[in-house]
């Protein structure tokens, strides 16, 4: 772990005012520069900064609340080196920021005393835990049932109208897209354009104060901070957690000739990877790289995280392109690396979640299931044949070749992808998604065969050209009812697939009722309608609704579909869950079953070892034949009957009972759940429990996530 420092770094309350504490190893001078609360181009005071070792520092009664400040710094010139005195650079720790008149930032002193009221966390096992991944600005912006004023806001977010639907959904926990103050690539803005996603952060600490009600961004005494602790205050008295996407990995002072505003003018050598040529190292795609072989460095991320978590009251975190905070000093991705062991071991972070994002741009730059035990991974793997097998295989199969994905690679993924994650870690490090913020929506994956970008400004170029969909015959929208039938079976395809699988579940903002952004599968850039989520629905965007509530409520209901643990094989494991696989004809799947990649029919059934929730057991049938068929069910020791809860096939619930060995007609390219009622005459039927291993293992992604 990073040895904590004798002072603290950033603004300290004294007696009579405050003591400002910043770090650079190779800065020879710094001054502390305050300027006028009415106007914060107006410079009125320069102050010198004391030396003590690689700390610089000054107490001043000078520091009050809502007092705007610089610094400026001065040091060696040459290779690695940025310094420049005549530029006012932020503060790294600063709390506050503010924009001037003439669109410069400065640090402003805030009070950070807020009420909670004594609202606890709420306490979500993380078996039980279902993230819904969300903007800010996005879930709120159109929701007519919001005062126009809050919407798009922190305030907004915590309405009670977006607390109930959030509610009534199902989910668990909210994870937002940045909220760490981020501006726009200076290449954006001279096409007009924004970063409207929030990966390009220009304050570790401060929260972006555009999303913000007006009223609150023109509190200069912490305004903006306190509507976000009043945010995850009402979250969290609603039982929701707060995750939030943070981007550690690079800042927007983007490469050489981007805008200096902070570590750059404060100790450009140290803070980025720079090579011998003084050039930033890229492992981003972003312009330059934090170097977290710097200790300074890792102590700042963990600050920042011991702020939001402890002060903010923030449950976990998503780190954009983990790799990098675990690269050492020669570029090498490291399990072990300081930083991603602190983070796990730090007393004030105990409590927090972790979350990585295993990819970045750098050499060996995918990690998927190389992160450390104690932090989750967004599972691509997972993503990508999942996709496969309901999509990319549909088309092929309407366009007279085969499928590439049989069922061993989906049973792979379906039982927590024990080939990516070793027994220690669980199923429960594996972070499933069908889609995120980057990448096409759920509904356009099943309406484009090809990315829409134009209106990016990037020829079409950018985002990703493996995305594993299927448009059903016709690129983008259609009135064509069969094709809108086939569509929304196919969404609820990937979607069930997700909710009955081991591991946590991440929704993307607006495919609980299908929400489309017209093909547009890397909108980083379009704050508009595009992206923003509409509150007004059709008639059948009601009814896929209710059949997401539905699946949610399925998977709260069975604890055998979200096991804590591998099963094994040779002995009862508490808190896994067993599974027996079934071919077509509900008799146990063998080796040859496996490795024939032409019957893409498999059966789960999945029975509870609880622990402290009812025993249940759940059969799942997987139909991924372009043909319907009559599919018989397994009859486990003990079944007494099957209820059917979903099916993908129907827009709407039907009741049924069946018999085990019954057979069942599952309809071409589609899926069934079933509830099994009685338990084992003899305590344990005699189950085969599989870690399984795919005969052979998916392809390795070849999309690369931007955001």
């Amino acid at each position: 772990m990073v040895q904590l420092l004798s002072r603290a770094r950033g603004v300290e309350r004294t007696a009579d005012g405050h003591r400002l504490t910043v770090w650079s190893a190779n800065a020879t001078s710094m001054e502390l520069r305050i300027f006028d609360r009415d106007d914060p181009d107006w410079l009125l005071h320069r102050l010198p900064m004391d030396r003590v070792g690689e700390d610089f520092s000054l107490e001043t009664e000078l520091l009050q609340v809502g007092t705007p400040y610089a610094i400026g710094v001065d040091g060696p010139h040459g290779v690695g080196h940025a310094f420049d005195p005549h530029r006012n650079a932020i503060p790294p720790h600063a709390r506050g920021i503010v924009r001037t008149p003439h669109g410069q930032y400065r640090a402003t002193v805030i009070d950070p005393t807020f009420d909670w009221g004594g609202v606890a966390r709420p306490h979500v096992p993380i078996q039980q835990q279902v993230i819904y991944e969300a903007h800010v600005k996005g879930l709120t912006k159109l929701n007519p049932h919001l005062p126009a004023e809050l919407r798009g806001t922190y305030a907004g977010l915590a309405h009670p109208s977006t607390i109930a639907y959030l509610q009534d959904l199902g989910v668990t926990t909210v994870q937002l897209l940045p909220i760490h103050l981020f501006v726009s690539e200076q290449r954006l803005l001279q096409q007009g354009r924004v970063n409207y996603w929030g990966y390009n952060t220009l304050n570790w600490f401060a929260p972006h104060s555009a999303y913000a009600s007006r009223r609150a961004q023109f509190d200069g005494t912490g305004g903006v901070l306190r509507e976000v602790k009043g945010m995850v205050r009402l979250l969290h008295e609603a039982g929701l957690q707060v995750f939030l996407d943070v981007v550690y990995n690079h800042t927007a002072e983007e490469g050489m000739g981007g805008p200096p505003s902070s570590l750059r003018l404060i100790d450009n050598a140290s803070y980025y990877r720079v090579g011998e040529s003084g050039h930033y190292i890229d492992y981003t795609g972003c312009g330059n790289t934090v170097d977290f072989s710097v200790p300074a460095a890792q102590e700042l991320v963990l600050d920042s995280l011991r702020y939001w978590h402890h002060d903010m009251q923030v449950d976990g975190f998503r780190f954009d392109l983990a790799p990098v905070l675990g690269r050492n000093a020669d570029g090498a991705y490291d399990p072990e690396h300081p930083l991603l062991r602190s983070m796990l071991d730090d007393p004030l972070l105990q409590s927090a979640t972790m979350i990585a994002e295993p990819w970045d741009v750098g050499p060996d730059g995918w990690q998927t299931g190389r992160f450390p035990a104690g932090y989750g991974e967004w599972n691509d793997r997972y993503r990508d044949t999942v996709r496969q097998f309901w999509l990319g295989d549909y088309r092929s199969f309407r366009h007279g070749g085969g499928g590439s994905t049989g069922v061993g690679p989906l049973a792979h993924a379906v039982s927590g992808s024990a080939g990516l994650f070793d027994s220690a870690r669980g199923p429960l490090e594996s972070v499933n998604f069908i889609t995120a913020h980057d990448g096409f929506t759920l509904t356009d994956l099943t309406r484009y065969d090809q990315k829409h970008n134009d209106a990016n400004g990037e020829e079409n170029r950018d985002g990703a050209d493996d995305n594993r969909s299927y448009n059903h015959g016709i690129e983008g929208r259609s009135e064509d009812a069969a094709v809108q039938l086939d569509r929304r079976k196919s969404m609820r395809n990937v979607l069930g697939t997700l909710l009955v699988s081991a591991g946590v579940p991440m929704l993307t903002m607006g495919d609980e009722f299908g929400r489309s952004q017209r093909g547009n599968n890397n909108a980083y850039c379009q704050d508009s309608a595009l992206t923003w989520m509409r509150w007004d629905r059709r008639d059948w965007q009601h009814t896929f609704f209710a059949q997401t509530k539905r699946l949610l409520q399925l998977r709260r209901d069975h604890p055998a579909l979200r096991p804590l643990e591998y099963g094994q094989s040779d002995q009862r494991v508490a808190g896994s869950s067993r599974l027996d696989w079934y071919n077509a004809d509900g008799d146990r799947m063998t080796i040859d079953d496996w490795d024939h990649s032409l019957d893409r029919t498999l059966q789960l059934v999945a029975e509870s070892t609880p622990i402290d929730e009812p025993y249940s057991r759940v059969l799942v049938i997987f139909h991924g034949s372009p043909r319907d068929a009559l599919i018989r069910t397994p009859a486990p020791d003990g079944a007494t009957a099957l209820e059917l809860l979903w099916d993908s096939a129907a827009d709407h619930h039907d009741d049924e009972r069946v018999l085990p060995g019954d057979r069942v007609p599952l309809a071409a390219m589609s899926m069934r759940v079933y509830a099994m009622h009685g338990v084992p005459a003899t305590g344990l039927p005699e189950a085969t429990v599989m870690r399984l291993r795919a005969p052979s293992s998916p392809p390795a992604p070849t999309d690369q996530p931007l955001g």
